[in-house]
């Protein structure tokens, strides 16, 4: 028996045990659905408050779910989730009517309580006794997504009242957003600690986790009793095989339906074989390069500038990705509408412009260290390979090192220079992105990367101003500050998300990473 196999036969068993295979089909007609994927979790949990992530953003919408839901599979608005409408009251207050039948996976029925208790200090800010409170971690990213919260006001059991502290024109968005799913009280305070509920979150969505283990498989089982219906799947498999190829090989052998993060030059092996097609394309995600700004040599911005401009992002996208995607303009979207910086590019390539910069910057060879994982991104370790050569041509020394785990790349350990990111838009308003990862309390700040405090002005600015006028100002000052004057990151190409499957099965793919598995999505 093969690696492979042994691998399916081990995983195969996943939820499977209590009855004969003959029985359970007796049982219930549905499919089981097996998705080989590079990895499940990066922090190995499913609680979304810790598991902010592509990987996490895959799977999360199938066992819970937000108030605001989004139409992944079209043009990415914003649509009625577990909130069957909303309406402005001001400002900073935003009214959700619930949905009637909502039922959570242990029977409890879904009211305006719950919701409140999800956005609570026992679940979501901390300072609760006992070993369900939430962990500084969690802590901090629930506070870079929702600085401005207040508090959830209880209307009736249908009926409730967002606060913001400050003006926020984008609250509806925000509760679209992977942290703001629900979760089922009772069944967090029966848990015995936040990490035993992390593991096994009990949320609406239309499967429930049956099964967690880290690092190998999630199973999900349908939901029955969903508002939206009986989910056409029995059980949803999702295995880990970090390796391409083998990922490729467990769909073509009938150990999987579905093969996720195919690099385009796959793509045509696969659809040799008339089972199998490959499906997917651009999505909201940028690739990006963070570069740490208090590492001795790129504490120079000139030398920042210098790398963004030996980058050849063009063919990168031609050698890579089969120009099957594009360099976008700068770390922003189309779909920001008329906050959408149109005159904005990203770097040019130009050797000549990075010498001047580097001789201007009197940089003498001094090592600069790439943490890079290895493939976590599709083709992340070529990507850097291609880069690292266009570094070395105009006389940059960048030493590339691959690493494990994200707790080894953002780690203060001596020598950190640059690193590998991708951000994800999950709405049309650049509050998404840049003040929880850029911004006075982002991401980039708690890691001691990067920090400007004019940005960070302007960042405050754009999280409470209501004058559309003065924010698309504010958001292109951001925008010149942090690629240009002061570079924080610098963006690689949009990313492209494929994904394998079989033939046979109608699905479609989101224009996100998340992998909807939902009636109105199969069969479809």
């Amino acid at each position: 028996m093969n690696a492979i196999t042994r691998r399916g036969a081990l995983l195969a068993t996943a939820g499977t045990a209590a009855l004969p295979r003959f029985a359970i089909a007796q049982a219930d007609q549905r499919p089981v659905v097996t998705i080989a994927v590079q990895e499940i979790s990066t922090s190995n949990l499913l609680e979304m408050l810790a598991e902010q992530s592509n990987v996490g953003t895959r799977i999360f919408r199938n066992y819970v779910e937000p108030l605001v839901d989004t139409d992944w599979t079209g043009d990415m608005s914003l649509q009625p989730g577990l909130a069957e409408s909303w309406r402005r009251v001001d400002d900073r207050t935003v009214e959700f009517t619930l949905r009637e039948g909502v039922r959570f996976h242990d029977g409890d029925a879904l009211t305006a309580e719950d919701v409140a208790f999800s956005f609570s200090p026992a679940r979501m800010w901390g300072g609760a006794e006992g070993p369900r409170n939430p962990p500084p971690a969690s802590v901090a990213i629930a506070r870079r997504i929702f600085p401005g919260f207040e508090r959830i006001e209880v209307v009736d059991a249908r009926t409730l009242r967002y606060v913001n502290r400050t003006p926020d024109i984008t609250i509806e968005g925000q509760l679209g957003r992977t942290a703001a799913v629900i979760a089922s009280r009772r069944a967090f305070e029966a848990a015995p600690t936040w990490q035993d509920w992390a593991r096994r979150p009990v949320g609406t969505g239309p499967y429930r986790v049956a099964e967690f283990r880290p690092d190998q498989a999630l199973v999900l089982e349908a939901h029955d009793e969903h508002w939206a219906g009986r989910p056409p799947i029995r059980r949803l498999r999702f295995l880990e095989v970090p390796e391409v190829a083998s990922r490729i090989n467990m769909l073509l052998s009938g150990e999987a339906d579905f093969a996720t993060d195919i690099p385009p030059d796959q793509i045509a092996g696969i659809e040799r074989n008339p089972r199998f097609e490959v499906t997917g394309g651009v999505i909201n995600n940028h690739r990006i390069l963070v570069f740490d700004k208090t590492h001795p040599v790129l504490a120079n911005p000139l030398v920042r500038r210098a790398m963004s401009h030996s980058i050849d992002r063009q063919s990168i996208v031609q050698l890579l990705f089969n120009g099957r995607t594009r360099v976008p303009r700068g770390l922003q979207w189309d779909f920001y509408g008329d906050m959408l910086v149109r005159d904005w590019e990203a770097p040019r390539f130009d050797p000549a412009e990075a010498r001047r910069l580097l001789r201007e910057a009197n940089y003498r060879g001094e090592p600069i260290t790439y943490r890079c994982l290895n493939n976590y991104y599709t083709n992340q370790t070529p990507t850097a390979q291609i880069m690292v050569e266009g570094w070395r041509a105009v006389g940059l020394n960048v030493q590339l090192q691959i690493v494990e785990n994200w707790s080894q790349i953002t780690a203060r350990t001596p020598g950190r220079g640059i690193r590998d990111w991708s951000q994800t838009a999950a709405f049309g308003d650049p509050v998404v992105q840049m003040p929880p990862n850029f911004g006075r309390n982002g991401a980039t700040t708690a890691t001691g990367e990067w920090t400007n405090e004019a940005f960070n002005t302007l960042s405050d600015e754009l999280l409470t101003s209501v004058d559309r006028a003065r924010r698309r100002q504010v958001w292109a000052d951001m925008l010149r500050i942090v690629e240009r004057d002061d570079p924080g990151y610098t963006v690689l190409h949009q990313t492209a998300n494929y994904i394998a499957k079989r033939r046979d099965i109608r699905w479609r793919p989101a224009g996100s990473f998340v992998m909807d598995f939902r009636a109105t999505n199969w069969g479809a």
